[in-house]
């Protein structure tokens, strides 16, 4: 896999000269060892970002009001599901398969590799079988699964933003394009190698490949379906509809933060020598404070602006601290990655009255933590981590400029077709009730689900 050879080329060449240089000399990890430590490392770091989407589930879930409740938790385990099996079926050939320079292979069905496959049809594998797998240094359906978990990440961006308003089987028909087809060929520009890779574009685990592209496609959405009824005043002025469940939402990015150490560190793509953990726990610990700086500047933030502090945006400052680490989380020193959280979590405050001044409705405020946060975060690479300034904003505005492109043809065709907006009826009843037929919370009456 393409990205094993080049982001951590250097840091790994530097970290084994240390170590060759310290006496006594390390023994050197046999090739089935680090075959299998790396593939638990990719198992297991996808089961944790797998994880992630309950903490999305969770945080939209808080962020909503009662009466969309039970819709929002649909709509994240469906994704979840839409999203493994169109990359199953053409999303991981179309991001890795045989890239040129724009796109991958345009060919159905993922499938295990024929050495693998040789190795498990066979009763007595022999030294050649096992040393044809152990050669690719991880199980490609490790891999496979770890990608997964990510393209299913981008979709659970827009979900939170385009709550409320969107009916389901348009949304997930949305889903299906952006799984299949749109986040893959732009993935392949830099991860499976393509154009963006060969002039140096880095994005260690997807600030902008991941976070931006989901925030692009719900900012295309938000605008094309519009606010929901009642969000904002006839001279524009905005009226706060409040989530339904806090501790939820908190529980959610608690979660999110914990599925993260598995988004970054299993990025390191490798645990199968002593530098890759090394590698690994520098990524840990760096995420770990870029998160923690990115709550404390948004609170102090909140304070200052406001007198008060709002729990909702230092929510959201987590998530952007998390979000602006993830294109650089491999920094050496510590003390940037707290920087660069807490930038994250400043511009999160600004971005949110922003959004409202242009009416655009986001419930959760995915737009700023994962747009853009990722755009800065992919912007500190060139600032603190030694990539190239103009490249990495190349990279922003090309992936940029095509996701817009292709999320507002999707949205736009979805709109003028089957529709994508529930009717003023639907909005003001709810959506459990109106989609689903069924309340989140029955035996509590009509509640916050009054509009």
């Amino acid at each position: 896999m393409f990205r094993l050879t080049t982001k951590t080329a250097v840091g790994i060449g530097a970290a084994s000269a240390a170590l060759l240089a310290a006496p006594p000399a390390m023994a050197a990890v046999e090739a089935e060892t680090g075959y299998v430590f790396n593939t638990f490392s990719f198992l297991f770091s996808g089961a944790l970002v797998m994880w992630m989407a309950a903490g999305f589930a969770m945080l939209e879930s808080g962020l909503v009001r009662t009466k969309n409740t039970a819709t929002i938790c649909l709509k994240n385990i469906a994704l979840y599901s839409i999203a493994g099996i169109l990359y199953y079926v053409i999303g991981y050939n179309l991001m890795y398969a045989d890239v040129g320079s724009f796109m991958g292979s345009i060919s159905f069905l993922y499938n295990p590799s024929e050495a693998e496959l040789a190795l498990l049809g066979t009763e007595e594998a022999t030294d050649a079988m096992v040393g044809a797998v152990v050669d690719n240094s991880y199980s490609v359906a490790s891999d496979w699964f770890f990608q997964m978990v990510f393209v299913a990440t981008a979709a659970s961006i827009v979900s939170g933003t385009v709550a409320e308003r969107i009916k389901l089987w348009p949304f997930l028909i949305f889903v299906v394009v952006l799984t299949g087809i749109i986040y893959p060929i732009q993935g392949s520009w830099t991860w499976g190698g393509g154009w963006l890779s060969e002039m140096g574009f880095s994005d260690f685990a997807g600030s902008t490949i991941v976070h931006s592209v989901g925030g692009w496609a719900a900012l295309t959405g938000a605008i094309i379906l519009g606010a929901r009824r009642g969000k904002y005043g006839p001279e524009g002025q905005v009226q706060p509809i409040p989530g339904a469940n806090l501790p939820l939402a908190t529980l959610g990015t608690f979660i999110l933060w914990m599925g993260w150490f598995g988004f970054n560190g299993g990025s390191q793509l490798a645990l199968g020598s002593a530098v890759d953990a090394t590698w690994m726990a520098i990524v840990f610990t760096n995420t770990n404070l870029a998160a923690a700086g990115g709550v404390v500047a948004a609170m102090l933030m909140t304070q200052a602006m406001y007198k008060k502090v709002d729990l909702t945006i230092a929510l959201n400052g987590a998530i952007a601290g998390l979000v602006s680490i993830t294109a650089g989380p491999d920094l050496t020193n510590h003390l940037m990655s707290i920087i660069i959280g807490a930038i994250g979590g400043v511009l999160v405050v600004i971005a949110i009255p922003m959004l409202d001044r242009f009416k655009i409705d986001d419930v959760v405020g995915a737009i700023s933590a994962h747009l853009v946060a990722g755009i800065w975060g992919t912007l500190a690479v060139g600032i603190f981590g030694g990539g190239d300034p103009v490249v990495q904003i190349i990279g922003i505005v090309a992936i940029g400029a095509f996701v817009v492109v292709t999320s507002s043809i999707v949205w736009l065709a979805l709109k003028y077709t089957i529709g994508i907006r529930a009717t003023e009826e639907d909005e003001d009843l709810g959506l459990d009730s109106a989609e689903l037929g069924l309340e989140a919370y029955p035996e509590f009456g009509r509640g916050s689900q009054r509009a």
